[in-house]
């Protein structure tokens, strides 16, 4: 069974609130994506994997199939049992699904797959898919073309250790896998709209590295965020910024 990364199981246990306030939510293509390119709709069942508090699992509900959540941090899980009571929750890791062989249309992984990308997950998500099922990969992705993102960025980065990130790439190592068709990727331009408090500082605290440092640390890195925040011209005296994002989505059809 994966064992969870420190910087995951303590900084998701700690932060799951603010991560459900500071994340983005997703394009609203991605729901269209979903319907065309994974066949997701009324009548399938799909599995949110890795579900954090649920901000995915809900574009999947929206959809009209059935949704199990899956999710091992029971402070994240309980976040998804109140706001979506409709929804299968279960803790569970990717490499051990409490599901049945071929019992699945669609594997989601959304802000999620970098954690647990190994070979065996993928072995595990294609033994749960029904043939020709599809497993989607998503990823909210900041737009470091603009200065005061990439400057948020290079405040947080030398936290970060050995935490998986999705810009790194290592995810993609376990492509090409025997079990699945070749990755065909869809971008989709988004922005979060909010108070600062919200779309950058509890969305950078709920960071999994950030999240599980000691608070002398973590007061550190807040102070930093407000004083961009404060000294930036873009951002300066707003009440409403709009933080850019890309959402990459992935997604590969189950052979054999």
């Amino acid at each position: 069974m994966t064992s969870l990364h420190h910087a995951a199981r303590t900084g998701f246990s700690r932060e799951a609130k603010a991560y459900a306030r500071g994340r983005p939510e997703y394009p609203v293509e991605i729901e269209t994506w979903l319907a065309e390119s994974l066949a997701i709709g009324p009548g399938t069942s799909s599995v949110d994997v890795g579900a954090g508090t649920g901000k995915f699992t809900r574009v999947l509900q929206a959809l009209g199939g059935a949704v199990i959540a899956i999710e091992p941090i029971e402070a994240m899980r309980e976040e998804i049992v109140r706001s979506l009571p409709n929804v299968r929750a279960l803790p569970g890791t990717a490499d051990a699904l409490p599901l049945a062989d071929q019992s699945v249309d669609a594997v989601l992984c959304a802000q999620a797959f970098h954690w647990f990308a190994k070979s065996s997950v993928l072995d595990e998500f294609h033994r749960v898919l029904k043939p020709e099922g599809a497993l989607g990969l998503v990823w909210n992705v900041r737009d470091e073309s603009v200065d005061w993102v990439r400057r948020l960025t290079e405040i947080v980065t030398p936290y970060e250790g050995d935490a998986p990130r999705f810009y790194k790439g290592d995810w993609r190592k376990p492509f090409p896998h025997r079990g699945f068709g070749p990755l065909v990727e869809t971008r989709f331009a988004h922005v979060h709209e909010g108070p600062p408090e919200q779309v950058i500082v509890e969305r950078f605290l709920s960071v999994s590295f950030i999240a599980a440092l000691p608070e002398t640390q973590k007061n550190t890195v807040r102070k930093a965020l407000i004083a961009l925040i404060e000294g930036h011209p873009d951002l300066k005296g707003r009440s409403v910024v709009r933080f850019p994002y890309t959402a990459c989505a992935f997604v590969a059809i189950r052979e054999g």
